[in-house]
């Protein structure tokens, strides 16, 4: 366990220092310094919230996973109301609180992650009924998504239907009962994305990415020809040339092609294993958790974080069509940094718990799972 946890915070640390150096190379100007400042007080908040996850225990979120979800429930709520929500592009997502911009969204991942861990501890043995295994689980999570999705926010809804769906899966739920109902909200989906121009616009210049490279697929043919010119070794740092103009939200979406272009094919390949062995670490913490919360809260996280940082990374070498992610530890915003980092302190914190539920002689365990259980 010593061994993931420490594999973990390195590569985590990696990524935080790499996203700093990028986003200032990317900025490189005069609002470059302001950028790093502010992305520097939200990483001091982050690591104060990932020491203050890793220090708890996690088993206290049961109490208040209830809580955590109603309150997801009404700052997705409150983000829909013109003059609280702020519009932006066409997307109501944030809440415009002058000295900061927040995504409750960001904060929902979570609320929605610890809400799915507690049902499926709570339920165990009722998840492979209808009613407790999988009806009242869509509800929760269809709440959710559908307020995510109210606000035109469509990757992280695709996002969160997938983390969802596995955490379900890892929770017990029988595929006769699971396969319905995920087919219909891919049906759903995919109506509501044929019904949207924009999100249509953004599949044609996927598919036709020459034919729409000085419209909607602008930004994505300039981040692959920013990928193309680094090279093995790139460019150099702040040397790159497709960001002076060319990609726009080359800070935050789009900052891997500013990787790409500046440190070349091996600062990819390295970001990309720093992601895998993330998530390898994760999903070892959650497996050697002491209890099945601990295991799906642990798994969800594992999931968020590697299909979020594969979603983005599909998005900027075109292997999939524009989500609009942001890449965890690495891209510009103070919201998605802070939650990815209390994300990893409570992985900390499953695997502490779990590190001293080992160091237990074997005796005492038994003596404690043989006393009677009272509710």
């Amino acid at each position: 366990m010593r061994v993931a946890t420490t594999i973990l915070v390195f590569c985590v640390a990696a990524l935080l220092a790499l996203g700093l150096v990028i986003l200032y190379s990317a900025n490189m100007g005069p609002n470059g310094a302001q950028h790093l400042m502010t992305q520097l007080v939200w990483c001091g908040i982050g690591l104060v919230a990932c020491v203050t996850c890793a220090t708890i225990d996690y088993k206290h979120l049961r109490k208040i996973a209830g809580l955590l979800f109603v309150i997801a429930a009404v700052l997705l709520v409150l983000v829909l109301i013109p003059h609280i929500g702020k519009e932006i592009k066409g997307a109501r997502r944030w809440f415009d609180l002058k000295i900061m911009r927040f995504q409750p969204s960001e904060f929902a991942k979570l609320a929605l992650i610890v809400t799915i861990a507690c049902y499926g501890e709570r339920y165990q043995r009722q998840m492979g009924t209808f009613s407790r295994g999988m009806a009242l689980p869509v509800a929760l999570i269809g709440v959710i998504l559908a307020l995510i999705l109210a606000g035109r926010d469509y990757g992280t809804t695709m996002l969160m239907l997938c983390v969802s769906s596995a955490m379900v899966l890892v929770a017990g739920v029988r595929w006769k009962y699971f396969l319905p109902p995920i087919l219909a909200a891919v049906l759903c989906l995919g109506i509501a994305i044929a019904l949207n121009p924009v999100r249509v616009n953004r599949i044609h210049a996927w598919l036709h990415p020459e034919e729409t490279k000085s419209g909607t697929g602008y930004q994505a043919y300039h981040a692959m020809v920013a990928l193309g010119s680094g090279g093995w070794t790139g460019l150099g740092l702040a040397d790159g040339r497709q960001k002076l103009g060319f990609v726009p939200e080359r800070h935050t979406d789009f900052i891997f092609s500013v990787i790409g272009e500046e440190l070349g094919l091996i600062a990819t390949l390295a970001v990309v294993l720093a992601f895998i062995a993330l998530v390898v670490c994760g999903i070892y913490i959650a497996w050697n958790a002491r209890d099945l919360f601990g295991l799906l809260l642990a798994s969800g996280i594992s999931f968020l974080i590697g299909l979020q940082a594969f979603v983005n990374i599909g998005v900027v070498t075109s292997a999939l069509p524009n989500k609009g992610l942001p890449l965890p530890f690495i891209s510009y915003g103070g919201s998605n940094l802070v939650m990815m980092l209390a994300c990893v302190g409570l992985l900390l914190s499953v695997a502490r718990r779990a590190g001293e539920a080992a160091s237990v002689p074997t005796n005492s365990r038994l003596e404690e799972s043989s006393a009677p259980q009272f509710p």
